[in-house]
C-alpha cells in the first residue's frame, strides 16, 4: 500500500474556534463558513507538511438523531471527505463524536490505513487513543486553529503531550473560509407624532441590541460590591448539582468583568446572525438558554477565566448575567 495522509476534524472544535477568531465568540451560528475551500485547504496543509497525498478527511459532527441535515449533506459530498456523525443529547451536548473520532484513529492505526495522521483537535478526551494509534506505528500531527495573536487555540496540555508534533493552521486560510454573519438592517419604521396617549408608551425599555450597544460604549464604571454567598437562580439542563466556593471580594469582581464582557460578545453575536424569529424563540424559552448558546458561553468564559471546569457558582453567575443583558439590567 503506497504511504498517505489522513485528516480527523474534530468540526466543534474547528468551528468554535474560527468563530472565537473572527467573532471574538466561539457561537457557531454567528459565523459562515465556505466549507469546499476550507477543505481543500486543510487537505494542502496536510499534503504539504507530510509529503504524502492525502487519502481521506474524516469529518466529526452531531447532527439530530444522528441523520445529516442538508448541509452536513453537502459536506459529505465533497472530494475525499468522510462524514462520520455523532448525535445530540437530551440538553443538546454532543453524543459519541469523540467516541468515534478515537476508535477510527486506533482501527485506522491498526490496519495501516495511514503513515500519518493529522488530527485538527484540542480534546483533552481523545489523549488515549491518540497514545494508542502511535503504538501501532503512525505519527500524530495535531492541527490548531490559531487565535489572533498566532496561539494555538484551546488545545489541552495532555493532547499537546502525547502527540508527536503541533502545528496551526494559517490564519490567512481561517480567515478567508469563514466570516461573521452581519445583521441585515430592516427598514426604518414610521415614527407616529408623539401624543399624550402614546407618550408613556415611547419610554418603553431599550431593546437587546440597544443593552448591548450601550455597553460596549460605556465607560467603566465603580461596581456595587457582589453578594458571592448568595446562589444566583439561572438554569440550564446541562448543570450538575452546584457545589458553592465563595470567592473573596477582589476574585469575584474581577471574574464578574470578564463575565461580562464573555456574555456582551455572546449577545451580540445571537442577535447579530439571527433572524427576528430566532430570537423570539430565545424569549420563549427563558429561564433556560438555549444549548448552542449555553455552549458558547461556557467555551468562552472557560477560555477567559483561564478555568477548563467552571464550577456551579461561575455557571450559574454567567447565565443570570445573559439574561440581565438582555433584559437590560444594571449589572450585579
Amino acid at each position: 500500500m503506497r504511504s498517505t495522509c489522513a485528516l480527523y476534524v474534530d468540526t466543534g472544535y474547528l468551528l468554535a474556534s474560527a468563530a472565537k477568531r473572527v467573532t471574538g465568540t466561539s457561537l457557531r451560528s454567528g459565523i459562515h463558513v465556505d466549507y469546499a475551500a476550507l477543505v481543500a485547504s486543510l487537505i494542502g496543509i496536510a499534503e504539504a507538511r507530510s509529503g504524502l497525498p492525502a487519502l481521506r478527511v474524516h469529518w466529526y459532527d452531531s447532527a439530530r438523531h444522528g441523520v445529516p441535515d442538508a448541509q452536513q449533506e453537502r459536506i459529505g459530498e465533497l472530494s475525499k471527505v468522510k462524514l462520520r456523525l455523532g448525535r445530540f443529547g437530551v440538553n443538546g451536548e454532543q453524543k459519541g463524536v469523540d467516541l468515534r473520532i478515537g476508535l477510527d484513529l486506533v482501527a485506522h492505526a491498526r490496519n495501516d490505513a495511514s503513515d500519518v495522521f493529522f488530527l485538527v483537535s484540542g480534546d483533552d478526551d481523545l489523549t488515549e487513543a491518540v497514545e494508542e494509534a502511535q503504538a501501532h506505528g503512525v505519527q500524530v500531527v495535531l492541527l490548531a486553529v490559531p487565535t489572533t495573536v498566532g496561539a494555538p487555540h484551546a488545545v489541552s496540555r495532555h493532547l499537546l503531550r502525547a502527540a508527536d508534533e503541533l502545528d496551526t493552521i494559517d490564519g490567512d486560510i481561517v480567515d478567508a473560509a469563514v466570516t461573521k454573519i452581519e445583521r441585515r438592517s430592516p427598514p426604518e419604521p414610521a415614527i407616529p407624532a408623539l401624543t399624550p396617549s402614546n407618550a408613556r408608551s415611547s419610554r418603553a425599555r431599550p431593546t437587546p441590541l440597544d443593552i448591548v450597544t450601550s455597553s460596549r460604549r460605556s465607560t467603566a464604571a465603580p461596581r456595587p460590591a457582589p453578594s458571592p454567598h448568595v446562589p444566583v437562580p439561572a438554569y440550564s439542563g446541562s448543570t450538575g448539582q452546584p457545589s458553592w466556593i465563595a470567592p473573596s471580594y477582589e476574585e469575584q469582581t474581577a471574574q464578574d468583568d470578564l463575565i461580562e464582557k464573555v456574555v456582551v460578545n455572546v449577545l451580540d453575536s445571537v442577535l447579530n446572525s439571527n433572524t427576528p424569529d430566532d430570537v423570539r424563540e430565545l424569549e420563549r424559552a427563558r429561564p433556560s438558554i438555549p444549548p448552542d448558546i449555553d455552549r458558547a458561553l461556557l467555551r468562552d468564559a472557560s477560555d477567559a477565566l483561564g478555568v477548563d471546569d467552571l464550577d456551579a457558582n461561575i455557571r450559574h453567575r454567567l447565565r443570570a448575567c445573559f439574561w440581565r443583558k438582555y433584559d437590560g439590567s444594571p449589572s450585579a
